[in-house]
């Protein structure tokens, strides 16, 4: 089951957010337990002394008391993996909202059209991270990696050179056949010898991934209008 916060401090506002919430839900075939909050500092309580966990939280930006840029600083510390969508009607918020590593960033003018989109990515995303593991297993070990954790695949001689949040590990199988053992669209290549996690990159800049561990990667030529059409294919526009 999904905790998902919806913050607003419009109550009709609120009222639709979690309609739409509740449809995407039923749409993705996902249990989820949504909270209503119409005060920041309330929610701010929750998550950082009571330690309320919420795998999704709908933020609008312009609030009285914390604003929901300011919660998104506050929040992050507290849940790293959560995933924030901010709803507000200012565009020159949203360059400040991507430095944030905000998930999603929705219009309100456009919030039919977009917020459905922005919460089936979201609850997609969130069902990958808590599931799948990529299993290397040879005679004298066997070690389970999350999804969630793979930062990037390279080819290393025989070898895949698989990189983590908790360091690199090795495995003797060609990189095409960990690409097609791995088997989802998160994994992309990005040049011959190199496979990125899409759920890791943060821009592609000058012909590089930015991931959000701070590592950039290159493109290759070959590879980079493919990729930025991936990209957005998978994660949709945040402006």
């Amino acid at each position: 089951m999904l905790h998902i916060a919806i913050c607003d401090d419009d109550p009709a506002a609120v009222q639709t957010h979690r309609e739409i919430t509740e449809q995407s839900l039923r749409q993705c075939q996902c249990a989820g337990e949504i909270s209503i909050y119409t005060h920041s500092d309330n929610l701010l309580y929750d998550i950082t002394q009571d330690h309320f966990f919420f795998d999704l939280i709908l933020l609008d930006i312009e609030m009285p008391g914390c604003t929901g840029m300011e919660m998104a600083e506050q929040i992050r510390p507290h849940l790293p993996q959560g995933k924030i969508i901010f709803i507000t009607s200012h565009v020159e918020y949203a360059i400040d909202a991507f430095a944030l590593s905000i998930f999603r960033y929705v219009p309100k003018a456009e919030l039919a059209q977009r917020l459905p989109a922005a919460l089936r990515d979201a609850i997609a995303l969130i069902t990958l991270e808590d599931g799948k593991t990529y299993t290397i297993q040879t005679s004298s070990r066997l070690e389970k990696l999350p999804y969630r954790e793979i930062y990037f695949i390279e080819r290393d001689g025989k070898n895949a050179r698989i990189t983590t949040a908790d360091g690199v590990s090795k495995v003797r199988k060609s990189l095409q056949q960990v690409y097609e053992e791995l088997g989802t669209e998160e994994f992309l290549y990005i040049d011959r010898g190199c496979i990125v996690n899409l759920i890791h990159v943060m821009q592609i800049k000058d012909g590089m991934a930015v991931l959000k561990n701070g590592v950039a990667l290159p493109i290759s030529r070959s590879h980079l209008q493919a990729v930025k059409a991936e990209i957005n294919h998978y994660w949709g526009e945040h402006i």
